[in-house]
């Protein structure tokens, strides 16, 4: 076994086998995750993503080690998104708070598979056709922009596709039991509205990889260091999504900066066509910088209610 394999089977390894302690242990019986326990499981993942990085900068010199820390940084600022569409879906399909953690813990396992195989055909593509860069960076251009200029507007999960299908193909049972996915009615096996959230969950997750990860090409081309970054920052959003779930609407301004991220890492792509090359540590400043100005900008001018919600609370 040469070294690259072995270290991707060790990362992977010894993330299913921190999965498996989280749920066969702290999480064997199905509970609503409190802040402080969110907030510490938060801190361990992040505290382990930086002891991975420290290791990529030791054995693979600062350059790969500072492309980690960036591509980490924007897949965790460019997946803060997916806790606004996880908050919408949980409370729509009104998931018990005790059942949230374990869709969250079956989706992540989804999303490491679908996002290596992105990760690996994006980064062969790539190196095959270098031309692709250009094309990644229009689009994450066009992305920032769509993003700016849309307008926020509530999502009905019922509407999307991958709902329709799933209750027009699979046996879905009436009722959910509990936890499970799949339980006994009218004498045969049916999947609980709890799986169809799951299915939910991951669907999202894979938009917003076509999103990230194009992103994450335009820091670094090598698959390793982009899915490693790419997992543990889902790792840490999935315990972050019970602290800030109730947060979120506070950090308005966090949709500018994410758009401003996206459109910089799409004209830096584009600008490689005439040999101009953004070094890496000033891209971190510049993306780290940005999040902290949209967190600022959002505390110093909160989100007025609109005029309508004034009136409701008013009849209160």
């Amino acid at each position: 076994m040469n070294t690259q394999v072995a270290l991707w089977v060790g990362f992977n390894v010894f993330v299913l086998a921190m999965l498996a302690l989280d749920l066969g242990l702290f999480h064997r019986k199905a509970h609503a995750v409190t802040p402080k326990e969110a907030g510490l499981w938060t801190l361990v993942w992040i505290t382990l993503s930086l002891i991975f990085c420290a290791g990529i900068w030791h054995y693979q010199g600062p350059t790969v080690g500072l492309q980690w820390l960036t591509a980490y940084v924007v897949e965790y600022a460019l997946s803060v998104d997916n806790l606004f569409v996880f908050l919408m879906v949980f409370s729509y399909f009104r998931v018990a708070p005790e059942h949230q953690h374990r869709v969250l813990f079956w989706g992540i396992l989804g999303a490491f598979v679908m996002r290596a195989g992105l990760i690996i055909a994006g980064t062969a593509l790539v190196k095959q056709f270098h031309w692709l860069i250009y094309l990644f960076g229009a689009f994450l251009v066009f992305t920032a922009v769509k993003m700016l200029v849309s307008k926020d507007e509530e999502m009905d999960p019922e509407q999307k596709g991958i709902v329709k299908f799933a209750r027009r193909v699979l046996p879905v049972a009436r009722l959910g039991e509990g936890s499970r996915f799949m339980v006994q009615e009218d004498g045969r096996s049916k999947f609980t509205p709890l799986f169809i959230v799951l299915l939910v969950v991951e669907a999202t997750d894979l938009l917003f990889a076509l999103d990230s990860i194009p992103a994450v090409l335009g820091i670094s081309q090598d698959a390793f260091i982009i899915y490693t970054s790419n997992v543990c920052a889902i790792l840490g959003l999935r315990s972050l999504f019970f602290v800030v779930a109730s947060l979120m609407e506070k950090f308005h301004f966090l949709k500018v900066g994410l758009s401003a991220i996206l459109g910089f890492v799409g004209v830096k792509m584009l600008i490689t066509f005439f040999d101009i090359h953004v070094p890496i540590g000033i891209s971190l400043g510049v993306i780290a910088g940005v999040l902290v100005a949209a967190i600022i900008a959002s505390l110093v001018w909160p989100k007025q209610p609109e005029p309508g919600q004034d009136r409701e609370s008013a009849k209160l």
